[in-house]
């Protein structure tokens, strides 16, 4: 047997968030990702005309889906390096004219201070990972990101804390001589919700490697959401095409 190396982080230690998984991310997960971007926000984004905000933009899936979808400017903001790393390289390899759109802001949306910037704000695969506290911050920030009468299209958080573990397998993508896979596992913790991702390489001549790392989660129903919404200036919109999905719009005025 060769031996494994294990890389995890004990309870509220983790010193760069994404740090194992931006390696792994793309290999086992983007293409999935990037199909429900699509699905999720592709009409909405073609529609923008003063600009597209992606809060939590990691590797840059709804960024990019932007810059080829419309002409309006992008903001991407991605506060966590080993994302925004790669989220760089991708804009780096694109034609000037579309750079010359996209503003990487390396912060939290309440510290990026943007103003008026969009008419569209999308918020993926992001809202679940932060505590009730920063969610109050984030409220009126997009708020103030927008133009009146923007939307917020924010997939839900998970609206409870589960039962019991799940395990989702991820797909299995092979490199080379190097076999990649790994599988998330979900827990309750008390009132949050431990999402635990180990990956796996195999083959090749080095020996195999195994790392874990965990991201808390806390859940959220979704009129409890669009109250704090309310309270910040938004209203509902229609049901979005798909339940995972909530829409919001900024008020013309208050």
């Amino acid at each position: 047997m060769h031996p494994v190396l294990e890389t995890s982080w004990p309870d509220g230690e983790q010193p760069h968030p994404y740090e194992i998984s931006a390696e792994f991310y793309d290999i086992l997960q983007a293409d999935e990702d990037d199909r429900r971007v699509r699905h999720l926000y592709g009409p909405a984004v073609a529609k923008a005309r003063v600009g597209v905000l992606d809060i939590g933009a990691g590797t840059g899936r709804v960024t990019l889906l932007s810059l080829s979808a419309t002409k309006a400017g992008v903001h991407a903001v991605e506060p966590a390096h080993a994302m925004r790393a790669p989220l760089m390289s991708r804009l780096a390899a694109l034609p000037a004219r579309q750079r010359a759109r996209v503003s990487v802001h390396p912060s939290t949306l309440s510290e990026a201070n943007l103003r008026g910037v969009a008419d569209l704000a999308v918020c993926h695969n992001t809202i679940a990972c932060l505590p009730p506290a920063a969610r109050r911050s984030l409220w009126p920030a997009i708020g103030a990101a927008l133009v009146p009468g923007g939307r917020l299209l924010l997939q839900l958080p998970p609206e409870r804390v589960p039962a019991g573990e799940s395990v989702h397998t991820l797909a299995t993508r092979r490199l080379g001589e190097h076999e990649y896979g790994g599988h998330m596992v979900m827990s309750p913790a008390g009132d949050r919700i431990r999402a635990r991702f180990d990956y796996w390489v195999r083959g090749g001549r080095a020996a195999p490697r195994c790392h874990s790392e965990t991201f808390w989660m806390w859940p959220g129903t979704r009129a409890d959401i669009l109250t704090d919404l309310r309270r910040h200036g938004f209203d509902a919109l229609p049901p979005h095409h798909d339940s995972a999905v909530l829409a919001a719009v900024k008020r013309q005025r208050e």
